[in-house]
């Protein structure tokens, strides 16, 4: 099945706003992070995606600060920034072959990932090499859902700094959304063929 191959800024700034329907569980400690992972490998697939605080500066680069997992109705929120390592447990997870990743412009999370851990992740699919099999030009996430469900994703926290003490409301429902949306695009195109 084909769709729609591409779509303007002014259509998508007229559709409706998407808003993440699951519940959202921050991640900021080993026993909530077990908890997380016990349930994610559960699961045959998951969305993905990360945020690191925004640098203004050449000169000032940091580290990945948060990781999202997400199911079709819980969206975890690992705050990478609250641990000296990436947990072992963490680290097996993203290995783990048997849990698809889906995520948008891999190669970004995955240069993040090797600042923090030296891993090679397993099962991961990048959206943006993915929807080209179904006729779909547009490469960022907020056009590729907008074609597919006629729905907008607002990016007006992407620069919002991940590393706060507190992550606002606003913070966590975008996260979650980001990675949850990879996840809807990707069983609707499976369904799809």
């Amino acid at each position: 099945m084909n769709f729609t191959h591409a779509i303007t800024k002014d259509a998508v700034s007229q559709m409706p706003r998407e808003v993440f329907p699951g519940r959202i569980v921050v991640v900021e400690n080993k026993t909530t992070l077990d908890k997380a992972l016990s349930y994610l490998n559960t699961l045959t697939e998951i969305g993905f995606d990360t945020e690191t605080r925004p640098s203004f500066s050449k000169r000032t680069r940091y580290k990945m600060s948060l990781m999202q997992l997400a199911s079709n109705d819980i969206c975890f929120l690992i705050r990478l920034n609250r641990f000296k390592k990436i947990p072992a447990l963490l680290e097996a997870f993203l290995k783990n072959k048997e849990v698809k990743k889906i995520g948008l412009s891999l190669r970004d999370d995955f240069h993040g990932l090797h600042s923090l851990t030296n891993i090679s992740p397993g099962n991961f699919i990048d959206l943006q090499a993915y929807v080209t099999q179904f006729g779909i030009e547009d490469m960022s996430l907020q056009k590729i859902y907008a074609i597919l469900f006629g729905k907008k994703i607002s990016k007006r926290e992407r620069l919002s700094n991940w590393e706060t003490d507190v992550l606002t409301e606003s913070q966590q429902r975008y996260a979650a959304l980001d990675a949850w949306a990879c996840l809807r695009i990707y069983q609707f195109l499976e369904c799809s063929r």
